[in-house]
């Protein structure tokens, strides 16, 4: 499967929490960060970074 959101989106996104850059994943489809381990939902190819909306995976 393609990643679906554009690659120029995906090198300026950054953590709203810690400001690094994200990891794309496609199953499911979301935008994780290295640093905290936040994980960014993408719902119809849009990225949810709302950091009350983010999900903290342990390390």
């Amino acid at each position: 499967m393609p990643v679906m959101i554009a690659k120029d989106l995906l090198e300026i996104l950054v953590c709203p929490a810690c400001k690094l850059p994200l990891e794309y994943r496609e199953k499911p489809e979301s935008l994780k960060c290295k640093q905290c381990h936040r994980v960014y939902a993408v719902k119809d190819d849009i990225p949810i970074m709302l950091l009350d909306e983010a999900i903290i995976e342990s390390a």
